[in-house]
């Protein structure tokens, strides 16, 4: 079975930072130390009221860390004009709200279709690999395959919070989503919410090539560091892919 990418989201470095003010904690430091441990790239999400990764973060990213910067972000032209300078390798689109803690889940890119596709189309033509991060529905992934995106991410938060047989069926749903989205040609990416008690079953599924986990991780780093808490997460992925 192919290889499955660790993506680490970084942005939670950045909150902690922000807490006081300063330098410190640094998330390009952090940045660094996943690559060490053997992550695949590097996620970061500029939101528009900049509470973890700033702008100077962003520059930093892409110049001083070798891995693949996926850049998270809403679709706004604040953004896009960001994204366009920057050149990352990927973006995610994702929908964003100023109240809520975290994203709260996917884009309805069946109804921003039209919306969407011009943020798309620029972005692709100028170099970044899109990707649309939806919740796990046929109609979604239609939708995200008509806008132009060359991958999706699909929302496993509501996996994550689910139990026994309805965590069952929706693990479904995301393996059903994910292979009609590999079968229009896309790439299919998941993340959010993801541990070590739950990743294996998301890691399974042959379709998903890459995974996107942050704040698991930067929170078991204060524990037991970063590069421990990330080779743990890859052994169980690895494990679950075979």
């Amino acid at each position: 079975m192919s290889h499955l990418r660790l993506g680490i989201n970084i942005d939670h470095v950045a909150t902690l930072r922000n807490a006081r003010g300063g330098e410190h904690p640094c998330p390009i430091r952090a940045a660094q130390l996943a690559a060490e441990a053997g992550a695949d790239g590097i996620t970061a999400h500029l939101r528009e009221d900049r509470r973890h990764i700033k702008d100077h973060d962003i520059e930093r990213l892409k110049n001083e860390v070798k891995l693949p910067l996926n850049l998270e972000m809403a679709a706004t032209d604040e953004m896009l004009a960001i994204a366009l300078r920057i050149k990352p390798h990927a973006v995610c689109l994702v929908p964003e709200k100023r109240q809520e803690l975290t994203t709260e889940g996917g884009l309805d890119a069946l109804r921003m279709e039209k919306e969407l596709k011009p943020y798309v189309h620029k972005l692709q033509y100028n170099g970044s690999r899109v990707s649309l991060f939806i919740n796990p529905s046929h109609e979604q992934v239609h939708a995200a395959h008509r806008i132009g995106a060359r991958a999706i991410e699909l929302h496993t938060g509501k996996y994550c919070h689910l139990l026994d047989k309805e965590r069952e069926q929706e693990r479904r749903l995301l393996s059903e989503t994910a292979m009609l989205a590999q079968g229009l040609g896309m790439e299919v990416h998941a993340g959010h919410g993801l541990n070590y008690d739950n990743v294996a079953a998301i890691a399974a599924i042959p379709e998903i090539v890459e995974l996107n986990i942050g704040h698991f991780l930067i929170g078991e780093a204060v524990f037991v560091g970063l590069e421990e808490a990330i080779q743990k997460m890859r052994k169980i992925m690895r494990e679950a892919r075979k």
